[in-house]
């Protein structure tokens, strides 16, 4: 079974032209619509995070700031997020939504798909960042580590840009792999995300970093996903799964410069669930509107009918892969060596 958790609601988030912006949502439900698929899905509407929630991952200072700072009117927190005077509200649904889908993949569900907004894997314990306020997977994990008492957690995260925030929240846990996919940090935001940031103290080994240079495509990622994920998520042997997923990786996207076609996002949720047949999805990014549609459609289908299989969405004929992606595979193999075998 498949949930979908998701509410008109997220629109009062209102930032204006801000390429993060109630129409992305808005688009995505409407084509599910159109497309026959949303009167086949259990959607379920989130349940706002309570303070509890929100302080096991942020600070008590940060939460009141960004209330106050709502409250007043809002503004730009930094030099891109924004917030209105309903985000701070709206964020507490954003990370309820992510609670409301981890709830649910634990009582019933095979996969359950938080499609909210604001977005959350830039947000760390005291600061928003790149568009996020809340850390809403984050939040999802604590609680669920809280409340079931669950040990291990496996995030992957294909979003364009390195979720900075949920790499630091969980630098130092050796019972979170953090394992993210993304453009090389040099080239795009937040400059962060280097094969060699792999945790510190009890967590090192455990925050796995994949920079692929501009212009990486399907072929790039399926080479390098199909050698990491199968042998890290084996050894590690989570209780629970989150996918974190971003569509800016899109070659149609406008804030980054990587080359994935819509049959990626597909064929990632096809190789996870070789992996595991449970897992929680939470929206990141993704601002190509038309582009975002297509590929989120793709890949609740395959949650749907899960005897789709991945193979049927590699590009046809062998795969291209750049030298430069392999290359980089080699320096993941060396430098995770004391700590997964790929």
């Amino acid at each position: 079974m498949i949930s979908l958790v998701y509410s008109p609601e997220y629109a009062r988030h209102q930032t204006g032209h801000h390429p993060e912006n109630q129409e992305r949502l808005e688009v995505m439900m409407k084509y599910l619509i159109e497309q026959g698929e949303a009167e086949k899905l259990d959607i379920h509407l989130p349940v706002p995070a309570s303070d509890e929630d929100l302080l096991r991952v942020h600070t008590k200072h940060y939460l009141n700031h960004l209330q106050k700072f709502t409250k007043s009117g809002g503004g730009y927190l930094d030099f891109d997020t924004f917030a209105s005077p309903e985000s701070y509200q709206i964020a507490k649904l954003a990370a309820g939504g992510a609670i409301t889908a981890s709830q649910l993949v634990f009582d019933q569900s095979d996969f359950a798909y938080s499609m909210a907004r604001p977005p959350g894997h830039h947000a760390t314990a005291d600061s928003a960042l790149g568009f996020c306020l809340i850390n809403n997977l984050a939040v999802a994990l604590e609680y669920m580590r809280k409340t079931h008492g669950l040990r291990k957690f496996v995030i992957v995260d294909f979003d364009a840009h390195y979720g900075n925030g949920t790499a630091e929240i969980f630098y130092n846990d050796p019972q979170v792999l953090y394992i993210s996919i993304h453009q090389d940090p040099r080239t795009i935001f937040p400059g962060k995300g280097f094969i060699e940031e792999t945790g510190s103290r009890m967590g090192e080994g455990f925050n796995l970093n994949i920079p692929l240079p501009p212009g990486s495509g399907t072929s790039d990622y399926i080479y390098i996903l199909e050698k990491i994920l199968e042998p890290a998520c084996r050894k590690f042997q989570a209780d629970f799964y989150f996918l974190d997923v971003g569509f800016d990786g899109h070659q149609d996207d406008p804030l980054s410069s990587l080359q994935l076609d819509d049959d990626f996002y597909p064929w990632i949720t096809s190789h996870m669930q070789e992996i595991t047949p449970k897992m929680v999805l939470i929206l990141e990014g993704g601002y190509s509107q038309d582009a975002m549609a297509r590929s989120n459609l793709k890949m609740i289908k395959v949650l749907k009918d899960k005897s789709t299989h991945e193979d049927q969405w590699r590009p046809s004929g062998k795969l291209v892969v750049k030298d430069e992606t392999k290359k980089i595979f080699k320096r993941i193999q060396d430098t995770f060596s004391p700590f997964f075998t790929f």
